[in-house]
């Protein structure tokens, strides 16, 4: 069970989500913010809670804002239920942090109930016509991984950004858990990146994962 923040500006559209939320049967509580500074008390007394947000009628300022409200509040989840995003908007939101869902409000019933109950489950949803958007328009970074990563390097560095871990990777490969870790050592240093979550980003702009697989 989880408290659900309803934080939309249009009467219909708070009455509908939270029939559908109730209806979930997950949901311990529903309330309402009219504005950020609401959300954000109510957050800091329910910090696991559910935020479901009208991004374009609401008070922040951009994507930065966004994101820092939900590395503030990091056990929250959010669903973003809004009209059209910006592409820039989208692939900034989904690659810098896995909390945020995005259903558009022209999305039919079944998919908006579909993505209400993996974020009930704790799983990312993004609605099919986002996720086409983000695929059609992933643009491969010029510099990519052809010209910098040998061919062992960027078949670990999917396996990487699929979220196997190095035991796994080893195990298929057929490889020892140490040469996997060199090799992830190697691609680390030639990328300039510190983590995985810099791995699946740069694996995502050089298009070695396939977003639309990825996001759903």
């Amino acid at each position: 069970m989880k408290d659900v923040i309803i934080a939309d500006r249009q009467d219909i559209t708070r009455i509908g989500m939270e029939t559908l939320v109730n209806g979930t049967g997950n949901a311990f509580s529903v309330r309402f913010a009219e504005s950020k500074p609401e959300l954000i008390k109510f957050l800091s007394s329910c910090p696991d809670a559910i935020v479901i947000l009208d991004y374009t009628l609401s008070d922040f300022t951009g994507v930065d804002e966004l994101l820092n409200t939900g590395y503030r509040f990091s056990q929250s989840r959010w669903l973003l239920f809004s009209d059209e995003l910006s592409y820039d908007f989208l692939r900034r939101l989904v690659t810098d942090s896995e909390s945020y869902s995005i259903v558009l409000k022209s999305c039919g019933l079944d998919e908006i109930s579909l993505g209400l109950r993996h974020i009930f489950r704790g799983e990312r949803f993004i609605c099919g016509r986002v996720a086409n958007l983000l695929f059609q328009s992933q643009r491969p970074i010029k510099e990519s991984s052809d010209s910098v990563l040998t061919t062992t390097e960027k078949e670990i560095l999917k396996e990487i950004a699929s979220g196997r871990t190095t035991k796994e990777i080893a195990s298929n490969r057929n490889l020892s858990f140490h040469t996997v870790i060199t090799h992830r050592k190697n691609i680390f240093r030639k990328l300039e990146i510190n983590n995985v979550h810099e791995a699946i980003k740069y694996a995502m702009r050089a298009g070695l994962i396939d977003l639309a697989e990825y996001y759903i």
